[in-house]
């Protein structure tokens, strides 16, 4: 998979924006940092992953080239080990919606939030 044409930091509105040569996609800092590729969040193995919370307000600080494959972004809550690969980034944007929903339905289920300051409460019964 080969690089997008251009990639811009909008920091205001804490979106990553990558230009393909067939489109334009706009990644939230949260979805990016949810499913970032570390092996904190991934594991390191099958299963090991681990469901990131509270990170509606995360942004993202500075994206960095990790040579010519792929980028690293520092995002503003200290989280800055995940090498998002070329082919990972366009996965992540034809992905985005599945991805985004699957999130939200886990997060669901396991009864944690997208708000750091809201704790969700679970009913048993």
């Amino acid at each position: 998979m080969s690089a997008p044409k251009k990639i811009r930091l909008d920091k205001a509105s804490k979106k990553l924006i990558l230009l393909y040569a067939d489109r334009e996609f706009e990644l939230p800092a949260e979805y990016l940092r949810v499913y970032s590729p570390s092996a904190e969040v991934r594991g390191h193995g099958i299963g090991q992953g681990t469901l990131v919370s509270g990170k509606m307000h995360v942004g993202i600080e500075k994206v960095a080239s990790a040579g010519r494959y792929a980028l690293q972004i520092f995002f503003d809550d200290g989280h800055d080990s995940g090498i998002y690969t070329w082919a990972y980034l366009r996965e992540l944007c034809d992905r985005q919606q599945a991805n985004w929903q699957a999130y939200l339905e886990r997060l669901k289920y396991e009864g944690k939030g997208r708000d750091p300051d809201v704790s969700p409460v679970k009913f048993i019964g």
